[in-house]
């Protein structure tokens, strides 16, 4: 299924194709594309090159699959039990030899998850990432250190049958993908002033 960008501007194949489905096939998932994935994630930005970010790979049906399925909220566990391959993202709360904060934690390692996902996309995968899960009972479950934040979950795959999912599931599924304005996130000057960078 094609769910292009509605850009105004133009923009590469990979961003421009980017989205987040539900509809997952079972179709098992290359090796050799898992690798490719973390690759693109260890060489993702960093800032001191900290690299914070951690990952837990669950392969359906291994034990680590079952376990980060169970942190799940019930809206998403509906869908994603189609899903392949499911992987934790965990970030490092702090840095260097003496542990200070590492304010920038999370933000490095969603770099990090997109890097992932873009190379998911170059190599003919799907990424969707969710919020929805339990963070105590993912800590419990995998031994988490205290110093670790799990941040997502996410479902990776191949694209599958939207008749799968739920009505609403579905109708989402199929919708034509919507973004803010530019004059809602764009500013110059001070937060809230609009640029004239889009202006005609």
């Amino acid at each position: 299924m094609i769910k292009d960008a509605q850009n105004i501007y133009p923009l590469n194949e990979l961003s421009r194709t980017r989205w987040s489905p539900r509809a997952f096939s079972g179709r098992l998932v290359e090796k050799e594309k898992l690798q490719s994935l973390f690759e693109a994630a260890r060489w993702s930005p960093s800032g001191g090159n900290e690299q914070p970010w951690s990952f837990i790979l669950g392969v359906n049906p291994d034990d680590s699959w079952m376990k980060i399925f169970k942190t799940l909220d019930d809206g998403n566990k509906i869908w994603v039990k189609n899903v392949p391959v499911l992987v934790l993202s965990i970030g490092k709360k702090t840095r260097g030899k003496r542990n200070a904060e590492n304010s920038w934690f999370a933000y490095d390692t969603g770099q990090a998850v997109a890097h992932l996902t873009f190379e998911a996309m170059n190599l003919g995968l799907y990424v969707h990432q969710m919020a929805g899960f339990n963070q105590e009972s993912t800590i419990r479950l995998f031994e988490i250190p205290v110093d670790y934040r799990p941040l997502t979950a996410i479902a990776l795959g191949y694209l599958g049958d939207p008749d799968l999912l739920t009505e609403d599931q579905k109708k989402s599924e199929l919708s034509v993908r919507t973004r803010k304005d530019f004059t809602e996130f764009v500013f110059s000057g001070r937060f809230g002033e609009k640029t004239d960078l889009f202006s005609l």
